[in-house]
């Protein structure tokens, strides 16, 4: 699809060029816009969380562009076949989402379809001079991690019925945990370079940051924070297709110093509505890790750190 046609301002501080998490276009000196928009099939079975978990991940973007949501659109698919009612539970779900993150649900658009999707058009605001960008790493960054990783094995196992109650709430916590608070005190610190972690998994993140940022990123496996359960299904195969397309994605761009099988399907694991990854010099990480101690309700950690350019722009430890 490289052929089709590219569009260019010099108002416009973030296109398509990085492949970074949304659009941000200066409209004065003092203000800037984020726009974006994400969503999808439902990935647990309660319409209400279905509902909670994509605005979440759909108001995610805002955040690690620094900015602030204000305004929120609904996306909706939805077959004629089913019940209303669970729309209804969708879009409540959605809108208290949205109302948690102070920003305003205006209506949206609804087509039929034969299978349901949900998500959000998100506008946001930021300051012109304080966009984030998933490029901007510098040697000597430190990574910090603020949800575990795991859901895409853990949504593969919630549908084959394997999965204890109390992992299920977890999960379906976390991915409806909105990254508000992990947003909140980057615009006080030194940040150069921002991510969520999504789709392309944990590697396919950082691999974008690293590339985009001409730097080699190098995560220490064994300080990434998991959620419970997701090793011993990653070991029984439970791996959405979606890891294997990943691992695709960048073959050969990546450097592995441990082998086990499941370290690969794990760091590639796509994921629904994941923490940010922020790297940022280690004078700052004292200040940002006393925030989070004191006000950050997931899992987070120091995961890895930035180095100069070499053969792999990411390493695996």
């Amino acid at each position: 699809m490289c052929d089709l046609p590219k569009f260019y301002s010099d108002k416009l501080i973030v296109g398509i060029e990085t492949s970074d998490d949304a659009a941000v276009y200066k409209m004065n000196d003092e203000q800037a816009i984020i726009q974006t928009l994400d969503f999808f099939t439902p990935i647990v079975d309660d319409p209400y969380m279905f509902g909670q978990i994509a605005a979440a991940n759909s108001l995610s973007d805002v955040y690690a562009m620094g900015g602030k949501p204000i305004i929120a659109l609904n996306i909706v698919c939805f077959p004629d076949c089913l019940d209303t009612a669970i729309l209804k539970e969708i879009l409540r779900g959605g809108a208290d989402k949205v109302k948690e993150a102070g920003a305003l649900l205006v209506g949206g658009h609804t087509v039929s379809d034969d299978e349901p999707k949900y998500g959000l058009s998100v506008t946001g605001e930021v300051h012109p001079d304080k966009v984030l960008k998933n490029c901007g790493a510098q040697v000597g960054d430190v990574l910090v991690l603020t949800k575990p990783i795991g859901t895409g094995v853990l949504n593969t196992a919630i549908k084959a019925d394997l999965l204890s109650e109390d992992v299920v709430t977890l999960v379906t916590d976390t991915m409806r945990t909105l990254n508000k608070t992990a947003a909140e005190p980057l615009h006080e610190l030194e940040i150069h370079a921002c991510t969520d972690i999504t789709g392309f998994g944990l590697a396919g993140h950082a691999y974008e940051m690293a590339d985009g940022s001409h730097v080699t990123i190098e995560i220490e496996f064994n300080k990434v924070p998991i959620l419970p359960e997701v090793i011993e299904n990653a070991n029984m195969g439970l791996i959405p297709a979606g890891t294997y397309r990943n691992i695709a994605y960048i073959d050969g761009k990546v450097h592995f110093s441990q082998k086990e099988d499941y370290i690969e399907d794990i760091i590639f694991d796509p994921q629904t509505s994941g923490g940010l990854l922020i790297a940022l010099p280690e004078k700052d990480l004292d200040k940002l890790l006393k925030y989070y101690e004191e006000h950050l309700e997931t899992t987070y950690a120091v995961i890895g750190r930035v180095v100069e350019k070499k053969e792999y722009a990411l390493y695996i430890k």
